[in-house]
């Protein structure tokens, strides 16, 4: 299920929901129902804004082995790749 930020209107608090694409959040109650937190002094009809991020593709077969090393850390070893710290 996808992961998405959202800014409150009032506050600029950021907020992360997991949801299906389908779903919209539209005011802070929308969000706070979602992920079982108490609204506070926000009042629950609050527009939220949905921000941009950078997504993250995960794919099942890097879970599996571990990521491999830039040059700086001794990654390759030779220093070609360009990553030399």
């Amino acid at each position: 299920m996808p992961t998405y930020d959202y800014r409150c209107s009032s506050t600029g608090e950021v907020v992360e929901v997991q949801h299906r694409m389908s779903e919209e959040m539209k005011t802070w109650g929308d969000v706070c129902e979602h992920t079982g937190r108490e609204p506070g002094e926000t009042a629950a009809g609050t527009p939220v804004e949905k921000l941009i991020t950078g997504g993250h593709v995960i794919n099942s077969q890097n879970m599996k082995e571990p990521p491999m090393l830039s040059c700086g850390s001794g990654g390759c070893g030779n220093g070609m790749c360009g990553f030399n710290q």
